[in-house]
Order: C-alpha cells, then sequence, then structure tokens
C-alpha cells in the first residue's frame, strides 16, 4: 500500500495582513495527506470530535484518502489560532486548545500495518514510537517535530529520531535541538543520531537536505502573492513523501526530485487560505511549476579547459 499518515485533523483560526480564516479545516495530517494524495494512496490515522463536520469527512474521502483510522471521540476538535505579520515565515500563537488531541491513542488498522511508506507527523514523540512499534516493515519511515516537543520531550524525541530515515523539520527547530547556531553543525549532529537524511524547511528561502557526505539546496518558488502559510511545511512534506511512494526511487536523484515537488505543493497551499487552492488544483498545474521550477534552478556548467 501507499503512505500511512499520523497527525493531527483540526480547526485553524488564522489572520494574515491578507485575511481572516476562521475555524477552517487544518492541522498537520489534513494538509500532508491532502497534497499526497496527488501522487498515491494515503491513509490517515487522526482524532476529532463530535464537532468535526461530515463535510469535511466528505473532502478528504473525494481525495481518495483513506479515513478508516480516523477516530472521532467525545469532546470537541483541537482548535489552533494565530496570526502572521507581514514577515509570513513565523506566526504568532493566539490559542491552542488541544481538546480530544490529550486523549488521542492512535491505533494503526490492520489494513495500515503494512504500509510501505509512515510519515509521523507532528504529535507528541511518545505517540509517534507507539506508531512505530504497530507498522511491520516500512521501505521509508519520516518525521516531523516541533519546538514543543523538543523542549518538553527531548530524549523521546531523540529516540525517534534514531528510529527514522528522515528527519523533516525547519531551521529553527534543528538549532533549538542540537544548540548549534550553524546550521550546517545543527544537521551533522542530526544526523550523527542514524536518520540517513536531514531536510530543513526554510520557508520562503527553501530547502536544504543533509546527508553524511551531501548538502542540496532548492530555493521557494517565487511568487506575487502569497495569503496564508499555514500548513505549507505539510504540505511540503505531503507532496515530497507522495512523489517518492509514486516513483518507489529513494535513491539521491529520486529524492531530489521529490523534494522539488514538495516545494511545488507548498507553493500552491500558501496561495489561499486552509486548503482551499489544493481543492480546486489540478495535476497538470502541478507538473506545469515543477517545469518553471526546473528552469528556475538550472545553470549551465563550466566549459572544458582547452
Amino acid at each position: 500500500m501507499g503512505i500511512v499518515v499520523v497527525g493531527t485533523v483540526a480547526f485553524d483560526t488564522v489572520e494574515t495582513p491578507f485575511g481572516r480564516g476562521e475555524n477552517v479545516l487544518g492541522g498537520s495530517a489534513t494538509y500532508f495527506s491532502t497534497s499526497a494524495s496527488f501522487f498515491t494512496d494515503v491513509s490517515l490515522v487522526a482524532v476529532v470530535g463530535e464537532d468535526f463536520p461530515d463535510e469535511h469527512v466528505q473532502f478528504l474521502k473525494s481525495r481518495d484518502i483513506n479515513t478508516d483510522g480516523l477516530q472521532r471521540i467525545q469532546g470537541k476538535t483541537f482548535h489552533w489560532s494565530g496570526r502572521y505579520g507581514y514577515d509570513l515565515n513565523e506566526a504568532q500563537t493566539l490559542d491552542t486548545q488541544l481538546n480530544v488531541l490529550t486523549q488521542f491513542r492512535p491505533n494503526l488498522p490492520e489494513s495500515y500495518r503494512d504500509a510501505d511508506y509512515l510519515f509521523l507527523a507532528n504529535i507528541d514523540p511518545d505517540l509517534q514510537m507507539e506508531v512505530l512499534s504497530q507498522v511491520r516493515r516500512p521501505k521509508m519511515v519520516a518525521c516531523d517535530t516541533m519546538n514543543f516537543w523538543i523542549s518538553s520531550k527531548p530524549e523521546a524525541l531523540r529516540r525517534v529520531l534514531q528510529m527514522v530515515d528522515i528527519v523533516v523539520i525547519n531551521e529553527g527547530e534543528a538549532r533549538q535541538f542540537t544548540g548549534e547556531s550553524n546550521l550546517v553543525k545543527a544537521a551533522r549532529s542530526i544526523i550523527s543520531l542514524g536518520c540517513k537524511r536531514l531536510v530543513v524547511k526554510r520557508g520562503e528561502y527553501g530547502v536544504l537536505m543533509f546527508t553524511a557526505d551531501s548538502v542540496f539546496a532548492a530555493p521557494a518558488y517565487p511568487l506575487e502573492e502569497v495569503f496564508d502559510p499555514t500548513g505549507a511545511g505539510d504540505t511540503f512534506a505531503g507532496g515530497f513523501m507522495g512523489y517518492l511512494a509514486s516513483t518507489g526511487n529513494l535513491a539521491d536523484d529520486g529524492i531530489r526530485q521529490a523534494i522539488i515537488f514538495g516545494s511545488v505543493m507548498a507553493s500552491f497551499n500558501v496561495e489561499d487560505f486552509s486548503l482551499n487552492r489544493m481543492k480546486f488544483l489540478e495535476y497538470r498545474e502541478i507538473e506545469s511549476r515543477f517545469r518553471r521550477f526546473k528552469a528556475l534552478t538550472h545553470f549551465q556548467g563550466l566549459p572544458e579547459s582547452i
């Protein structure tokens, strides 16, 4: 089967200089699975409350996302409120209501446990470990995290990072986790834990990928209008993992291509609030932007010396 993602499905209230979205669909697993669904089969594991409308579930199903792992329990759905200034790289959190997320215990349906690809989105690292114990022999496991878990559960997070193939985090989190101000040194420190690759999200400055002996850099796609960067990192991860799962090419060239596809998906996501842009996105647009991305970064090598 394709990808299993374990994360959050949520309501977001977001303010930017360009507008406001009130109680819109959000959550790490939502953005990831929607993005990945353009490339491969996706199965979602998350929890919502009694207040979660069926129309959102139907949207996920319309993208052929398997929702057998979406638990609905008594209580209210996780809700996050944030505000962005003109520097859209960082949100100011106004309110976080964990609600049913405090009761979340991921229990993978039997059909999920043979997944070839697993993405552990931003949840408690102890829960990430629970998920790892439920899958059998995935070809690739990747994970994300956030500053809250880095400060509150560093040892649990360290155990997770030792057991995954790829770590996907932003540059502030890389520096916070390692205590290194230099990003290259921070990357080396994380890779030394045992993961094969570190993918560092840098917002409008693009993406860096580190291995033990190489660095790959990709810029962000230049956009005239950016309305809402919420979920851009999870959308990137979904495009990245979705493309890898669709090709099965886990060599360096395939992973570099996947980073560009992830960047393409994130560039579409930020063009509107919530998942509004993704709802009307067509695959031909993705391919077209990928080609323009390639042209953006192409240059000729030096001529051979005579």
